[in-house]
C-alpha cells in the first residue's frame, strides 16, 4: 500500500486530476515536500481485428498539439472496474465491442510526480457497433499489423507510453516470452 503523506496542501482540483504539496517521511527518516498529481486511474485496451491487425487510433492531444498514435483509453469512472472501463473506451473510441478481453498488466504513467495507474488489456473477437466520441475528441482509426506498430514504435512514431508498453507486452507474449 502507498505511504500516505504526513501533510497535504491542495493547489488545484480539476475534473481529471488534482495537485497538492505533500510532506512525506522518507525511508531514511528525513521529511521532504513534493508536488504530487493525484489521478483516479485509467484503463487502456489493445484491440485485434478478426483479420489479425491491431486497431490503434490517432487522437488529437492538445498538450502536445498533435495527432498521436494510441490505444483506446480513458479515466475510470467512480465505482467502475478497470476491465469495464477498457470495454467502454474501446466501444466509444473505435465503434467496436470486445468479445474477449484479458489483462496485459498495468503501469504507473509518471511515477516521479503522479500516482496514475493505467490497467492494460488486450481484446479480440470484436463486434462492430458505433463510435460515441465526446465533443472534444478527434479520433481516427489506424489499423495495422503488430510488426508495423513495432516499426512505428522503434522509429519514434508511437511515443505514447501506455501504447508502447501494451505493444511490447503483446509482442513478448506472442513470441512465447510473456509471463
Amino acid at each position: 500500500m502507498a505511504q500516505q503523506p504526513q501533510t497535504r496542501r491542495p493547489v488545484f482540483a480539476g475534473r481529471v486530476f488534482d495537485v497538492g504539496i505533500e510532506e512525506h517521511l522518507l525511508p531514511n527518516g528525513r521529511r521532504a515536500e513534493f508536488e504530487v498529481v493525484h489521478h483516479v486511474g485509467g484503463a487502456a485496451v489493445l484491440p485485434r481485428l478478426d483479420d489479425g491487425r491491431l486497431l490503434l487510433i490517432r487522437q488529437f492531444r492538445p498538450a502536445v498539439g498533435a495527432m498521436v498514435y494510441e490505444i483506446p483509453a480513458g479515466r475510470i469512472d467512480p465505482g467502475e472496474a478497470p476491465r469495464d472501463c477498457a470495454r467502454r473506451e474501446l466501444e466509444e473510441e473505435t465503434g467496436y465491442r470486445a468479445g474477449r478481453i484479458e489483462s496485459l498488466g498495468g503501469m504507473l504513467s509518471a511515477v516521479g510526480y503522479c500516482d496514475e495507474y493505467v490497467a492494460l488489456f488486450f481484446a479480440d473477437s470484436l463486434q462492430k457497433t458505433r463510435q460515441a466520441l465526446e465533443p472534444d475528441e478527434i479520433v481516427e482509426l489506424a489499423p495495422m499489423t503488430l510488426d508495423a506498430a513495432l516499426d512505428k514504435l522503434l522509429a519514434g512514431e508511437i511515443a505514447d507510453s501506455k501504447t508502447q508498453i501494451a505493444l511490447l507486452r503483446l509482442a513478448l507474449r506472442e513470441q512465447g516470452g510473456g509471463r
